[in-house]
């Protein structure tokens, strides 16, 4: 069993959908996908700055924010040529069931992919990421901003292993270079967040 973190910043990227239909097909196991929250968890990280609903009702707000991240997913991805299962985990569902995280804007889908990968006795958990990230302890990474804070503590004493792989990097070696919006869109299929937001896009 191979977990897949998709992460937001990707979602602006007009080759994601057939660039995760070709790496999927290229996997030798079963396939368990998390959607990272990208514009949908930024705008709930808006509203709670602005009305301050608070860590635990912010928490879940983002959770279940990550259902239609995960049916945004499906419907890039469609049925994807591979031998092997692959599914989109809706996290609002699993995370009710096993709620192993603290309720904190330190918990991103990084963390919730590494408590899907230890739920599922996974062997490997995959982050696919906009930026390059070298090899170095995941608290310096966690500084550094290439995965969210409680990250460390989450992988701490895993059973599976983690690879970090720069999607746009691999996109643009297998697809070629991300096309330009059709005429009268937008440069960005993904609309920025408001002054003072929270779309930062060295995040993965």
């Amino acid at each position: 069993m191979i977990v897949v973190k998709v992460g937001g910043s990707l979602y602006d990227d007009r080759r994601l959908g057939p660039g995760l239909r070709l790496w999927l097909s290229e996997q030798t196991a079963p396939v368990i996908i998390v959607p990272g929250g990208g514009p949908l968890a930024d705008a709930v990280r808006g509203l709670d700055h602005v009305h301050s609903l608070g860590e635990e009702a912010a928490h879940w707000l983002a959770i279940r924010s990550l259902s239609v991240a995960a049916q945004f997913l499906e419907s890039l991805i469609g049925r994807p040529q591979s031998r092997h299962p692959i599914r989109v985990v809706d996290c609002h569902d699993f995370f009710r069931r096993n709620d192993t995280t603290p309720h904190t804007w330190d918990v991103t889908s990084d963390s919730l992919a590494a408590a899907v990968s230890a739920r599922t006795a996974a062997r490997k958990l995959v982050l696919l990421k906009s930026v390059d990230m070298p090899p170095v302890p995941w608290p310096l990474a966690a500084a550094n901003g290439w995965v969210d804070p409680h990250f460390p503590t989450a992988v701490a004493g895993a059973t599976f292993d983690v690879v970090a792989l720069n999607f746009r990097s691999w996109l643009d070696d297998h697809l070629g270079p991300n096309p330009p919006p059709a005429a009268g869109v937008s440069s960005s299929a993904v609309p920025e967040v408001a002054p003072g937001g929270y779309t930062d896009r060295t995040r993965p």
